[in-house]
């Protein structure tokens, strides 16, 4: 989805920006997310986000598993900062928004600040290749991802909109299906933080097909 504000480099971004702990939630560049938010603290970050001008959003997911204060977790140190691209008020004190990704950012530090939502100053540099469209989809292997894509979808009894997916780019493709799959927090992660597209392709399809063999084994043919 085509943006207003252009991205053409880490340079182009605030060094400080406002993170969503979401777990689960994955975010890539040039994805779409959408999200319902209804806590006070979230619906302040958003306020905040349209306010400042830059309507830029960072996405990343807790660390539960080196967490010891569930009300506040380790983060990750990796998330993907996206634009509020869609935004409505629900009537009932909601917004419903999309966010389109942008690129990746490394965790610097996380800051001490004054709202209720965290912030972190971060790094895009290490990610600088997410600000070109479509970078490496050359690489990727089509035929296997839309091969372990068809097992997935006959052993969960599941349709979808194959002229849609034959005429997406690689890069849709694949980053679409990541942010689509239904695995967990480490998994989600692993695809975040893939050097590039292939081998975040790589790992969708290790991951399915070791979810599609375990629900062989197992004799279940339904999503967990």
């Amino acid at each position: 989805m085509p943006i207003n504000a252009e991205y053409r480099g880490p340079g182009e971004l605030p060094e400080i920006v406002p993170v969503f702990p979401l777990p689960g939630a994955l975010l890539l560049p040039r994805g779409q997310m959408p999200l319902n938010i209804f806590e006070p603290r979230y619906l302040a970050m958003v306020d905040d986000a349209l306010r400042d001008g830059h309507r830029l959003i960072g996405m990343i997911q807790p660390d539960i598993s080196h967490s010891r204060d569930e009300a506040r977790p380790e983060l990750f140190r990796v998330g993907c900062v996206g634009r509020i691209t869609q935004l409505a008020e629900s009537g009932d004190g909601r917004y419903i928004l999309e966010l389109t990704g942008v690129a990746r950012f490394k965790v610097v530090e996380e800051i001490r600040v004054l709202t209720a939502y965290r912030q972190c100053k971060v790094d895009f540099f290490p990610y600088v290749d997410d600000f070109v469209a479509r970078k490496g989809e050359e690489a990727v292997d089509r035929t296997a991802l839309l091969d372990v894509l068809t097992d997935f979808l006959n052993a969960n009894n599941l349709k979808v909109d194959w002229e849609g997916i034959e005429s997406a780019p690689n890069e849709a493709l694949v980053n679409a299906l990541a942010m689509m799959s239904p695995y967990g927090p480490a998994e989600k992660q692993a695809m975040l933080e893939a050097p590039d597209l292939k081998t975040r392709a790589e790992i969708l399809i290790a991951v399915t097909e070791m979810d599609l063999a375990k629900k062989r084994t197992s004799g279940d043919t339904g999503l967990q």
